[in-house]
């Protein structure tokens, strides 16, 4: 798949409304459009009917935008010499006002390429550029820090991704947010060294598209998306196209969103990148439609000569005659025996996939406004292929498939760490669950297991894509038949001290390189999805694996005059350290929006809410009482808590009888590997409650409950907690510490060590064991189940015990 372009942030002016996959927020219901033709017979096309496989796909759409919870989705099919069905499913924008349809504007990442491809090719025939000829022929200030390599590169290798330079420049690369410009982005390549020799190896690269889009303007006389605007997108009437942001596309784009292995949706960055060529291009569907229509030969308008046309979609071979995976541009694959071009593209909040089988003159296009989605996509798309192919040839569709949730005592079973057999080469997978929710982390991605519903067979299946198959074994564990086995479950060793300080977040809000430590080794969680390896070449310095986004390139880490970390020039992009929470030990302040006694004064003159039903009696009872124990820190009976400010006179843990009871549990249970539970809080009077939300910012309130819906600490079925070791009676360090106001607070953050999140989820699986779930944003924060037949409480302390 190509370059996925992509961003987000922790914590944006504008959230999304509907649920997080990880959260359990409520559902809030996404109207789905039906799939429909562009005409009333277009689905009845050249003797084929295709109107059950339209059917049959909206169906499928419908559920899968359930259960992976994406905001908006259009598709269109081709086939037949016209456009049989173009439809949208959820709405375009975040106040979901306006349905999603087939003329809905998505930015469309690295389609761009194949068009800003298909103008290099008319320049080509027009005998202004040639494809075989150095680049410095036509633009001789281009250059890379190796003056012969760069008098190598011709335009073929670019489009063919074989120049063997850098996936991003440093300047107007993917992440950049300044919007530099091509010259300035083209320009900042002088000082990066070659990755591999021309045409020894694939290796995608925006970078080096872009340097097209600057041949093309050079060679035209005219900027890249006047020119293509002028040459290609109107001749082909795709009038919602455009390579620049413009009010006349404005209204019909659809609002785009991030997302994290830990996080909810947010909103998605808008700026356009450097690399314009590869990855700025906006279009629908049913403009892509038309396009595709080009690509078959069967569009009225000819942008093409066909014999250009012909050579854009074979593929190129190497020096020695194997095929490579692209041709001028368009990436191609096989499909079933048949031959597929087409190209995806990912960019902040969108993803998209063009399909096509020029043999078959069939295509889809299909686009989603959430980021990472190209393979769930993908799925879509096949089904659609595999549909058309099957009505042409009067053979039935094949129906389907669903999953489900795997059952919680079945996740809990597969739960552990698992390796490579001997003889092969090592490879560590771990399998978690929290909630209904069963987790693979295997290489590259975070996976989620879900059971077939039709066979209960374990699968993958996520945003990610569908199919893989995962059997359990007795202590086995076997991925598409590759069989790992279970590892013990000790506490992994301490991390080497000499990583500790790399160890962090790197770059920006909308897109954050993270460095942790897995199994290990030092890993690089790279634009959000994407987990590497990194091997290290020198003191400060490593090497991204022999695969992947970034493959051959390296990571330096630099250093201020006192030796602290302060950035890492990964791929050639400079990523700056970020202040992250707190330093180990230290506890996290805010600074209060009120003054303490103004907070007291409304906390004082304020009522709960006020509640109607049937609640079971309060039985609060104090933890201590049950099992002595069990350790406790009651920071808000200090001031050594996030406002600096006592709120409890007497430094008490009480809960509801049966929540004490099952933590009770907890504690004894993890004797068995010497640890212990230490409560930091537990019941909690709605008035702090209140007090807390008048004193937080708003942008970190996520972290304290609305007191107009009451906390479940204020019921009683709420505990703050943590680990200690029994034998030390030391706290055991976590990823973050208690009540930091900070993504690393997450129950799911993937930085940290090995151990860090060992302990973390070990905390976190024995709670939830006992009934209780962990609140999305606190790994200390767990709610028993049956919360909400207790009523709001505001008794102190001192009431609480009389």
């Amino acid at each position: 798949m190509n370059h996925k372009l992509l961003s987000r942030h922790f914590v944006h002016k504008r959230s999304l409304a509907f649920p997080s996959w990880l959260a359990g927020i409520a559902l809030a219901f996404l109207a789905l459009t039906a799939l429909h033709a562009d005409e009333p017979s277009a689905a009845n096309s050249a003797g084929h009917d295709y109107s059950q496989l339209i059917e049959q796909l909206a169906q499928t759409i419908r559920s899968e935008m359930e259960q992976k919870q994406i905001p908006s989705f259009s598709i269109a099919l081709v086939a037949d010499g016209k456009v049989i069905s173009s439809a949208g499913f959820g709405f375009q924008d975040a106040e979901k006002t306006i349905p999603a349809s087939g003329k809905t504007v998505y930015r469309v990442g690295s389609i761009s390429k194949l068009l800003t491809d298909v103008a290099l090719m008319q320049l080509v025939e027009q005998d202004e550029l040639d494809l075989d000829q150095p680049v410095q022929k036509v633009l001789p200030e281009f250059k890379i820090a190796d003056d012969e390599h760069s008098k190598k590169i011709t335009l073929r290798q670019l489009t063919q991704h074989r120049a063997g330079i850098v996936r991003e420049s440093p300047v107007g690369n993917y992440f950049d947010p300044t919007e530099p410009g091509l010259k300035a982005t083209v320009a900042s390549l002088a000082n990066t060294p070659p990755v591999y020799e021309p045409d020894t190896r694939t290796k995608y690269s925006n970078a080096g598209v872009s340097v097209i889009g600057l041949a093309v303007e050079q060679a035209a006389g005219s900027s890249h998306p006047n020119y293509v605007q002028q040459h290609v997108l109107e001749p082909l009437g795709m009038t919602h196209t455009s390579f620049e942001k413009n009010e006349a596309l404005a209204e019909h784009t659809a609002d785009g969103w991030m997302w994290g292995y830990d996080r909810p949706a947010f909103a998605a960055p808008e700026f356009l990148l450097g690399t314009g060529p590869a990855g700025n291009l906006y279009s629908s569907v049913e403009d892509l439609a038309q396009f595709s229509l080009f690509v078959m030969d069967q569009h009225p308008t000819k942008v093409l000569r066909d014999n250009s046309l012909t050579e854009m979609l074979q593929p190129g071979v190497t020096p020695d005659g194997k095929p490579l995976p692209y041709g001028i541009g368009f990436r191609v694959s096989d499909f079933h025996g048949h031959r597929r071009v087409g190209h995806g593209g990912a960019v902040y909040g969108f993803s998209t996939q063009l399909e096509i089988l020029p043999d078959e003159n069939i295509a889809v296009i299909a686009a989603s406004s959430l980021d990472g989605t190209n393979n769930w996509i993908t799925r879509i798309c096949n089904q659609a292929l595999e549909g058309m192919l099957a009505v042409q040839n009067d053979q039935d569709l094949t129906p389907p498939v669903s999953t489900e949730p795997v059952p919680r005592s079945r996740a809990r079973s597969l739960a552990g760490v698992y390796s490579s057999m001997p003889g092969e080469a090592s490879r560590t997978v771990t399998v978690d669950w929290i909630g209904d929710r069963l987790l693979l982390w295997k290489g590259t991605f975070q996976r989620e297991i879900r059971s077939r519903s039709d066979t209960g067979e374990l699968v993958l299946d996520d945003r990610f894509g569908f199919g893989t198959s995962i059997r359990q074994d007795q202590s086995f564990l076997v991925i598409d038949d590759k069989t790992y086995t279970r590892l013990s479950d000790a506490p992994p060793p301490e991390i080497q001290d000499e990583w500790r300080d790399l160890i962090g977040e790197y770059g920006w809000d909308h897109n954050t390189l993270y460095i942790l430590e897995r199994h290990g080794q030092l890993h690089a969680l790279i634009e959000w999805f994407y987990y590497y390896p990194l091997d290290e070449v020198a003191e400060d310095r490593f090497a991204f694996p022999d695969h992947g986004l970034y493959h051959g390139e390296e990571l330096i880490f630099r250093r201020d005059d006192s030796g602290e970390v302060t950035e890492v020039i990964a791929a050639q992009v400079a990523f700056q350290k970020r202040e992250v929470g707190t330093k180990a030990g230290e506890t996290f302040k805010i600074k209060r929006e009120l003054p303490v006694d103004k907070l007291h004064e409304l906390a004082d003159s304020a009522k709960p809410p006020r509640e109607e039903g049937n609640f079971r009696p309060s039985e609060l009872t104090e933890l201590t009482t049950l099992d002595p124990s069990i350790e406790l820190d009651i920071r808000y009976a200090t001031t050594n808590n996030f406002m600096d400010t006592v709120f409890y006179q007497q430094p008490r843990a009480f809960a509801q009888r049966p929540a004490a009871e099952a933590a009770v549990k907890v504690h004894q249970e993890l004797k068995k590997q010497n640890l212990g539970l230490l409560i930091h809080d537990a019941y909690r009077p709605w008035r702090v409650t209140k007090m807390f939300w008048d004193a937080t910012p708003s942008k970190m309130k996520n972290f304290v409950a609305n007191p107009a819906q009451g906390s479940r600490h204020n019921r009683g079925c709420a505990l703050d907690l943590t680990l200690f070791d029994r034998t030390t009676q030391e706290v055991i360090p976590m990823v973050s510490g208690y009540d930091e106001f900070s993504p690393r607070s997450f129950p799911l953050y993937p930085g940290g060590t090995q151990r860090e999140r060992y302990y973390r989820g070990l905390l976190r699986r024995a709670m939830e064991t006992a009934g209780f779930q962990v609140y999305e944003f606190e790994w200390w924060h767990f709610d028993f189940d049956g919360w909400q037949k207790y009523r709001i409480g505001n008794l102190s302390f001192e009431e609480t015990a009389n």
